[in-house]
């Protein structure tokens, strides 16, 4: 890889940007609007939840809905087209030998080994940042101004463009000098320990994210309000979840999307809701977001999914043992590859990767989309704030499309479609309707709910 090739890449890169970026940000952004609990969605003795859930839908207005159809799907083609130029990107480190070429560099630098691993890593991660800058300015920055998503201007994104590609250099350098480690140490069972690996260190960065890498991008201070800290407390002490704070975040410098979570672990754990969120949701709908995100911690979603991508990892090194000694037989000598233990293999490896979990998506997203369905049904027994969770779910259907096919569905939703969520609210309503007739309970400081394991759809009173 020369300095001029190098040099040619960059501008052209930013030629393409200067051309995408005044094209994209020619639609003005979205208006929110209010939603209000719709007459049908009343508890009354005739209460129907098909009905409910249509009146729901029908808040919507219809140049929301087109922009959200749009904005979600124009991103199916995003997969593909992410998909096919990172295979391009792949084949042409392999094909011109640049990859062949940081090699030569990193062993030129040092002999020892781990630290080769690191200089390779740092050239493959500058090059391939350079190259893919025109697509990644498209999706994350110039896309979302156009449907309205985004609250940064170009100098603050790049700001934290440039923290991401810092927290990257670091991890992915220590995960590859790792992996390396592994293949020479044990030539024959890589694949098995190289799996085993990637878990344990996707594991340790989901533990260090919500003290260490989240403050990077976002200041994070404790919330003050008691009337939205007692109630989601109170909820987490009934669940059985051990925080003493609740966290607020200020997501809104960067986006308007909606969101909260309940992450890390141990000493690390911390319930956190972005600032979007605390604005423009009501009590009830917060309340129900945050019976969702505790559904996730008390299911141990955390670590059934570990134990789901550990299988996952292991097919998908299996996989990678397999295809990689196909193709260097073929290509190994035109790209100079010695062999797997040769860091030059990394774009081969990010290639047959990429295939391997593109085609893996549809099942990728039925398991997260199972595992939010359990979190939703918890999160309402949580709560009992079924027409919170209705406006959650028209909230985030400013960016997703709310009635998708069942096909579709299945095929991009890694959660469930808004339609079908706002419905599960009122079918749970349904159910439970004598929590809102009665006329004793008032239903933003409901007591927290006992579960009932043997009817998900029902809380015990």
């Amino acid at each position: 890889m020369t300095l001029r090739a190098t040099l040619t890449t960059a501008l052209c890169c930013l030629a393409v940007f200067c051309i995408v970026t005044p094209l994209a940000l020619a639609e003005p952004p979205a208006n929110p609007f209010e939603i209000k609990t719709p007459p049908e969605a009343q508890a009354t003795t005739n209460f129907d939840a098909a009905a409910a859930t249509n009146a729901y839908l029908a808040e919507i207005p219809a140049d929301a809905k087109a922009r959200s159809d749009a904005y979600f799907e124009g991103g199916y083609w995003m997969i593909l087209w992410d998909f096919l130029y990172g295979v391009v990107v792949a084949l042409l480190l392999l094909n011109l030998r640049w990859s062949a070429s940081m090699r030569n560099l990193a062993e030129r630098v040092t002999r020892f080994k781990p630290l080769q691993s690191i200089v390779y890593w740092l050239q493959y991660l500058i090059l391939t940042t350079i190259l893919f800058f025109p697509i990644t300015v498209y999706e994350n920055y110039s896309r979302e101004h156009k449907y309205g998503l985004a609250t940064q201007t170009f100098g603050p994104w790049f700001g934290d463009f440039l923290k991401d590609f810092l927290v990257n250099a670091v991890l992915g350098a220590i995960l590859i000098m790792v992996l390396f480690g592994i293949v020479r140490r044990l030539p024959r069972t890589w694949w098995i320990w190289g799996s085993v690996a990637t878990i344990i260190f996707l594991s340790f960065v989901s533990l260090i994210a919500p003290v260490y890498l989240v403050p990077i991008f976002n200041k994070v201070k404790r919330l003050d309000n008691p009337k939205i800290t007692q109630p989601i407390l109170s909820m987490a002490r009934a669940n059985g979840i051990p925080v003493h704070d609740v966290y607020e975040m200020d997501a809104s410098k960067q986006t308007t999307r909606m969101s909260a979570n309940v992450s890390g672990f141990a000493s690390t754990m911390r319930i956190t809701l972005n600032d979007n969120l605390l604005r423009r949701g009501s009590p009830a709908e917060i309340q129900s977001v945050m019976g969702h995100e505790m559904g996730h911690y008390v299911l141990n979603h955390v670590y059934k999914g570990m134990m789901f991508f550990l299988i996952i990892a292991v097919t998908a090194f299996a996989y990678l043992r397999w295809s990689l000694d196909c193709s260097l037989q073929r290509w190994g000598e035109k790209w100079q590859i010695r062999g797997i233990e040769d860091r030059a293999v990394v774009p081969l490896v990010i290639l047959l990767a990429s295939i391997f979990f593109f085609v893996l998506t549809p099942v990728l997203n039925t398991f997260i989309r199972t595992q939010e369905y359990e979190a939703d049904m918890y999160g309402l027994n949580a709560s009992r704030q079924p027409d919170g969770f209705a406006e959650a779910a028209i909230h985030l259907g400013e960016y997703r499309k709310m009635s998708p096919g069942p096909v579709e569905e299945w095929l991009f939703y890694d959660h469930p479609s808004g339609r079908n969520r706002i419905n599960a609210a009122m079918r749970w309503k349904a159910e439970n309707l004598q929590l809102f007739t009665a006329p004793s309970v008032n239903r933003e400081e409901k007591p927290a709910p006992v579960r009932d394991d043997k009817n998900p759809a029902a809380v015990s009173k």
